[in-house]
């Protein structure tokens, strides 16, 4: 008896394990998981109105990062709120800034998502807990 799904079933399943295997939580493709992503708030720790989200990307070598585009998305853990967005201008070589607005208390994350100069895409997510009221 032969297989009624034949070949295009496996290659579909493994196509979908490759995507599963190569996206972040966002959906985006980090093609630069050599470039280290530091980042911090102020306040610290943060609280409900505004902040300022700082982004130093470094290269292996240690070298600054330049000319990134990078924009932020703040979203609650739970669902139901909406989240809130902003782009980072870079303030010197490889480092960025950008305000956020924490609109309630509680347990946040940021997605953050970057385009390099090279054409390569850098994705992360930073978990932001506790957002004091």
């Amino acid at each position: 008896m032969t297989n009624p799904f034949g070949n295009r079933f496996v290659t579909m399943a493994f196509m979908a394990a490759v995507c599963v295997a190569g996206c972040k939580d966002n959906g985006t493709f980090d093609t630069a998981d050599d470039v280290k992503l530091e980042f911090k708030l102020q306040p610290d720790p943060p609280k409900v109105g505004g902040a300022t989200a700082t982004i130093k990307l470094t290269a292996k070598d240690a070298k600054p990062v330049s000319g990134a585009m990078i924009k932020l998305e703040g979203n609650m853990n739970h669902a139901g709120m909406t989240p809130v967005f902003a782009d980072a201008k870079e303030v010197e070589p490889g480092k960025y800034e950008a305000g956020l607005e924490f609109t309630m208390g509680g347990d946040w994350f940021v997605l953050i998502d970057a385009k390099l100069t090279d054409g390569r895409k850098l994705s992360r997510k930073i978990d932001v807990p506790a957002v004091k009221r």
